[in-house]
């Protein structure tokens, strides 16, 4: 089984406008509902996929509810520790290619709350756990070394983590003793986590994984929006290649790569098609209207079109 962790979920609200306007009214007939946050969209991608995979995290509140709720309905398996405040909404508006967020900041975690999640994430370890991922940012109240104390929680019964956050909580994740097993950072990421000039270039990037700080990181994968991703594991780099495509929405595709990523480590695919599963599950999502979903139909169609390299 997977485990996903979101420990701030959203009911994700995307509203599609022809022509957005400030300070007027903006009406639209096409609005997507549903459970949100990067995490989530991993579950969802993973469901697609035939994947078995359980959500956890915070819940909270009527929002929290209706979120699970959600969940049922898509038939997702879920294990959520509670909270007192009320999970949040994010919107998004998406009007002539171009994206809008507002995005709630969700609520304060209590230390009473964070201990219980603690024992419930243990106790998720034992049920037969294989792999985890985590994504997104904390919530208040949290330290930001959490995503490290789940790294090396997981670390004491082997399972490895999947981790695609950034900033201090990346930074966090990678100075403990126990490594996130995988890292999904943009360039934009790797700059601002390395205090660097960001850059798409090839031989730039390779040089700047070679940093210390990401030693003992099995899989260090760069996502490059449209022009692939590159991804370091041990001393070899590979660089993914895209087809050219009409996007409907980018709302999730990184999340979407990571899930493919996940499921091809789960079967235990090779490098260059884990990286190809990933840079399929992340494009499809873009042919997509709503968060966090594929279609599987199409699924080889586009694997057979990502080009993968050994640089």
């Amino acid at each position: 089984m997977l485990l996903t962790v979101t420990l701030n979920p959203s009911i994700d609200i995307s509203y599609f406008i022809d022509s957005f306007q400030l300070d007027t009214v903006n009406r639209t007939n096409q609005v997507t509902k549903t459970p949100g946050g990067k995490g989530l969209n991993v579950t969802r991608v993973l469901h697609q996929l035939n994947i078995p995979v359980t959500a956890t995290g915070f819940l909270g509140g009527h929002t929290g509810e209706l979120l699970k709720d959600g969940l049922d309905q898509l038939g997702i398996q879920h294990s959520f520790s509670s909270c007192t405040g009320e999970t949040r909404n994010c919107i998004a508006v998406l009007s002539e290619n171009k994206q809008t967020e507002i995005l709630e900041s969700g609520p304060t975690i209590t230390d009473d709350e964070i201990s219980r999640f603690l024992e419930h994430f243990a106790a998720l370890l034992k049920a037969e756990t294989e792999l985890i991922t985590i994504s997104g940012s904390l919530p208040k109240g949290f330290p930001d070394n959490f995503y490290q104390v789940l790294i090396s929680q997981a670390a004491e019964v082997n399972c490895n983590v999947l981790l695609d956050s950034s900033g201090t909580y990346l930074q966090q994740a990678l100075t403990g003793k126990d490594k996130p097993y995988l890292i999904k950072p943009n360039h934009h990421e790797i700059a601002e986590l390395l205090q660097v000039e960001p850059s798409c270039e090839t031989e730039t990037l390779m040089r700047y994984l070679q940093n210390p700080i990401f030693e003992g990181v099995a899989y260090i994968v760069v996502t490059l929006g449209a022009a692939g991703a590159l991804i370091k594991h041990g001393n070899s780099y590979y660089k993914a290649s895209l087809p050219k495509i009409q996007a409907v929405s980018p709302v999730g595709s990184g999340d979407s790569s990571l899930a493919g990523m996940a499921a091809a480590l789960y079967q235990k695919k090779s490098l260059p098609d884990l990286l190809k599963t990933g840079m399929t599950t992340g494009l499809l999502n873009t042919l997509e209207a709503q968060t966090g979903t594929i279609n599987i139909d199409k699924f080889n169609d586009y694997f057979d079109q990502i080009l993968v390299e050994e640089l």
